[in-house]
């Protein structure tokens, strides 16, 4: 089975999250348009047909991936970087 980027995964698990604490803050209502996609999405992504079970395996699979690799720093402002002269 392919598996979501996990940089990707992560931000759908953030989201989710978040919008079901929103959510369960104000009390017992119908998820919002938003949290049901993004359940869906995670179901699908992890191969579940459960919210609580997609979200398990989010958080295994988010554990047990590599950590991200550092972004490479962006050069000074209004300098540009060297452009190789063809070979």
């Amino acid at each position: 089975m392919l598996r979501p980027h996990p940089a990707v995964l992560r931000r759908l698990v953030d989201e989710y999250e978040a919008l079901a604490a929103a959510e369960a803050a104000r009390g017992p209502a119908e998820l919002n348009p938003r949290a049901r996609d993004l359940a869906y999405t995670l179901c699908v992504s992890t191969g579940t047909r459960d919210v609580r079970r997609a979200l398990e395996a989010a958080h295994q699979w988010l554990a047990a991936a590599p950590a991200p690799a550092p972004e490479p720093a962006a050069p000074a402002s209004g300098r540009r970087m060297p452009t190789p002269e063809p070979a």
